[in-house]
């Protein structure tokens, strides 16, 4: 029998890590390597990058990413990092435009150097999958988009974005939700429902591993005691404020927030305001191979996030036989579903975050258990939904309309 030639993909996101970001978009270089992990694709990457004047440090974010290079093989991955130009004000609007203008000659040297693509697998709906329909109309190749979060229960709320998000939809061989909530609100703006798919985000069962918690304190120089973890970029929107007022009502617990970003300096002056920094930590970035022992020394995670898709780390925490408590949200009402994962707080409020911890103490699953709850969310499903989904795009007419 005939061996069946690979489907050849271009992803295509903003939303991917870099040798420069190695954290950013991680979830996106995630499902990828699981699906290459098949053997039935190949990919290669074009992750474009803001352009910026200086790589002087004195610029802050900017400058850092200004260092990212044009092309490197990252975790084994081709990813090519053309520029885009974002002008202060305008930026929102234009962004799909700007983007798609910087990327098609870099696609166009992977098409002269040998590399014809089957289709535009797109990661993030505005501006990424916007842009990703004018790429894939430029060059009359089908694409898919997957919708992340933010991009559908915030952007989408202006009207330009919306606007454009309907049409790229519209021409959009199909689109991905992550969680049965954002495919409802995607329908909620006009998406075609005969177009919506949910592909949920699974979790490496192998990379996160309960590591015995008594070892794991022991690696990171943790005291004893009750230990709470919050992991995420720090800005209001993962709500590490949220956790740290939650513990002037949790005089037993001590907090370790894992992340890096603008409210650094905001939340380590709350805590000293509230009478609390002597129980928060950071710790600063930690590289996603290194997370599991946070996992693992902690009691549970806390989530207080005012929006999510899906939120990995719940089941990053879950696979370490950690539970959690999180913000009760559409997508983290999908992930926690059973007193063995944890509990879900009815407010984001200090007050309901500390309840739900007082009571999650009080009946503690197992670890045993968590970590049994978060295998029913390993990657083969979504993997062999994703294959199912490639092959019947790259089977079709790959010509779109002008």
């Amino acid at each position: 029998m005939p061996r069946r030639r690979k489907i050849r993909t271009l992803l295509f996101s903003t939303l991917y890590p870099s040798s420069v970001r190695p954290t950013h978009g991680i979830f996106v270089e995630n499902r990828l390597r699981q699906v290459l992990g098949s053997g039935e694709i190949e990919a290669k990457v074009v992750a474009p990058v803001p352009w910026f004047f200086s790589t002087h440090r004195r610029f802050g974010n900017y400058a850092m990413m200004a260092t990212t290079p044009k092309r490197e093989v990252h975790n084994g991955i081709d990813v090519l990092h053309p520029r885009y130009l974002l002008p202060p004000k305008v930026g929102m609007n234009i962004a799909p435009f700007a983007l798609a203008l910087s990327t098609i000659p870099t696609i166009r040297q992977l098409f002269e150097s040998g590399y014809d693509f089957d289709l535009i697998d797109a990661h993030y709906y505005y501006p990424d999958g916007v842009a990703a329909a004018l790429i894939a109309r430029h060059f009359r190749k089908p694409f898919v988009v997957t919708a992340r979060g933010t991009d559908i229960n915030l952007i989408a709320k202006y009207r330009i974005p919306r606007k454009l998000i309907e049409w790229a939809a519209s021409r959009a061989h199909s689109s991905i939700a992550v969680c049965s909530a954002l495919s409802e609100q995607l329908s909620a703006i006009g998406v075609d429902s005969a177009k919506l798919l949910v592909l949920r985000n699974g979790v490496d069962l192998q990379r996160f591993w309960p590591m015995p918690q008594v070892e794991a304190r022991a690696s990171l120089d943790w005291p004893s005691g009750q230990t709470l973890l919050s992991v995420g970029n720090l800005v209001e929107l993962k709500g590490h404020h949220v956790a740290i007022e939650a513990l002037t009502r949790l005089p037993a617990c001590r907090l370790v927030i894992v992340g890096t970003g603008e409210a650094r300096q905001s939340l380590t002056r709350l805590a000293q305001e509230l009478g609390v920094g002597e129980r928060v930590t950071f710790s600063g970035a930690v590289p996603q191979a290194d997370l599991y022992r946070y996992y693992s020394a902690a009691d549970m995670l806390v989530l207080c996030s005012s929006r999510e898709g899906w939120a990995n780390v719940l089941l990053e925490a879950m696979a370490c036989g950690t539970p959690v408590v999180a913000t009760k949200l559409p997508g983290t009402s999908e992930v926690v579903t059973s007193p063995e994962a944890g509990l879900l707080a009815a407010e984001r409020s200090p007050e309901s975050i500390a309840e739900s911890v007082q009571l999650l103490f009080a009946s503690l699953p197992s670890r045993e258990a968590v970590r049994k709850y978060a295998e029913k969310f390993s990657w083969d499903d979504t993997t062999a939904g994703q294959l199912a989904l490639f092959r019947e795009v790259s089977q079709a007419p790959g010509v779109l309309h002008p």
